[in-house]
């Protein structure tokens, strides 16, 4: 009867499994970095379509609209709405102020995108107005 076994050893076991750790704790910080920046580039290519359908609502209506009027005239592809915000993914859009008036629509309108930070991002708010420029208020 032979004694010799094929197989790997406890010590060649552990190595591999020190090896896949030290690999991991490099690549996870990387991977929620950039899973950051693809949800914070979607809430500034949403706040571009929200840009765009507010002209839409204008060029109809003769003002700019509230976020729950201008999602049913996009029917409801920019989110859900929630009272008087929409929420498309991790982001809740505002309007500022919260209830703008009618004449205050035929002028102007701002659009705050947030972001709650979490376990793994950081807040994360930028702005839309009526001349369709976005600005990063935080951080």
């Amino acid at each position: 009867m032979k004694n010799n076994q094929e197989g790997f050893s406890l010590i060649e076991l552990l190595l591999v499994a020190v090896i896949i750790m030290v690999l991991s704790s490099i690549a996870v910080p990387y991977l929620m970095s950039a899973v950051g920046a693809a949800e914070n580039g979607n809430a500034y290519a949403s706040l571009k379509t929200f840009s765009a359908a507010q002209v839409n609502y204008y060029t109809a209506n003769g003002r700019y609209g509230r976020l729950d009027e201008v999602n049913a005239a996009e029917n409801n592809r920019l989110g859900t709405t929630v009272g008087n915000e929409v929420v498309r993914g991790i982001y809740t859009f505002a309007m500022s102020p919260a209830t703008p008036t009618d004449a205050e629509l035929r002028e102007n309108f701002t659009v705050i995108a947030s972001k709650a930070s979490n376990y793994h991002n950081q807040p994360y708010v930028i702005s839309l107005d009526a001349s369709g420029q976005i600005t990063e208020i935080f951080p």
